[in-house]
C-alpha cells in the first residue's frame, strides 16, 4: 500500500480546468467587446501591430503594442510574486497572484468602452501573471490562456499512446484535450455573457478565478514517490 502526503492543488486538472475557461472567456471579452484585441493570443496581436504599421496607421498600433507591453510587464510581476513570497505558509504565491488577477479584472469591469486601450492593457496583465503561474497541470506543462502549445502536446501525446499503447500517455493526451475544450467553453461563454451584461461580462472571469483560489487552500493527496520529486524538483529552482 503507498503512503500518501498532502500535495498543492494549484497544478491539479480541477484548476486547471476553471483557470482555462476563464481565459478563453477573457480572450473572448478583449476581442469580441474591446476592440478586436487579443487578451491572450499576443501572436495576433504582434500580426495586427506589423500590418498596422506597414499601413501607418500608428493611432491602432497603439491598441496592439500597449498590450503586448503589458504582457510582458505581467510575466515580470508574476515572477516576483513568486520569488519574494514563495515560502509564505498561509497562502500559496499562486493564490496572490489569482488574487491579484481578480482585483485587476474587477476593475476593468467599470471601464467604459473610451478606456479600451487601458483595459485591454488590465487584461493582458493579468492574463501574462496567470500564464507563467500556472504551467503545469498533473505535472504536465500546460498553458490556460492559449491553446497552441497544448494542441501540439496532446497531438504529440496521442501518436506515442498509439505506439506503445501506454494508457498513461493516452491520459496525458486527453488532458490536454480536456484542457482545450474547456478554454473554448470560456470563449463561447464570453461571447454569450457579452450580449447579456457587456462590460461586466468580465466580472464571470472573476468569479471563475475565484473557485480557483479556493480550490487551492484543498490539499490534494498524492504519492510518497511523487514528494521525493517534488522536493528535487525544488532543490533544483533554488540553484
Amino acid at each position: 500500500m503507498k503512503h500518501k502526503i498532502h500535495g498543492q492543488m494549484s497544478d491539479s486538472f480541477l484548476t486547471a480546468a476553471f483557470l482555462s475557461v476563464s481565459g478563453g472567456l477573457q480572450d473572448a471579452y478583449t476581442y469580441i467587446f474591446r476592440g478586436k484585441v487579443f487578451a491572450n493570443a499576443q501572436t495576433g496581436n504582434i500580426v495586427l501591430l506589423s500590418q498596422s504599421i506597414a499601413e501607418k496607421n500608428w493611432h491602432l498600433a497603439l491598441h496592439y503594442l500597449v498590450p503586448l507591453v503589458f504582457f510582458a510587464f505581467g510575466i515580470a510581476f508574476s515572477e516576483f510574486v513568486h520569488i519574494k513570497y514563495r515560502k509564505i505558509q498561509k497562502f500559496h504565491w499562486r493564490q496572490l497572484v489569482v488574487l491579484n488577477e481578480i482585483i485587476l479584472l474587477f476593475v476593468v469591469g467599470f471601464l467604459p468602452l473610451e478606456w479600451n486601450l487601458l483595459a485591454n492593457a488590465i487584461v493582458s496583465f493579468s492574463c501574462a501573471m496567470q500564464v507563467q503561474a500556472f504551467r503545469k497541470v498533473n505535472g504536465y506543462a500546460f498553458a490556460s490562456t492559449m491553446c497552441i502549445g497544448n494542441m501540439r502536446s496532446g497531438v504529440e501525446s496521442l501518436c506515442a499512446y498509439v505506439k506503445t499503447k501506454d494508457k498513461k500517455i493516452l491520459h496525458k493526451s486527453l488532458c490536454y484535450w480536456a484542457i482545450i475544450i474547456m478554454f473554448a467553453i470560456g470563449a463561447g461563454l464570453g461571447g454569450y455573457f457579452i450580449k447579456l451584461f457587456n462590460m461586466r461580462t468580465i466580472w464571470v472571469s472573476c468569479g471563475l478565478l475565484f473557485v480557483s483560489f479556493m480550490i487551492m487552500f484543498i490539499k490534494e493527496d498524492v504519492p510518497e514517490i511523487e514528494k521525493d520529486v517534488r522536493k528535487l524538483e525544488k532543490d533544483i529552482k533554488k540553484q
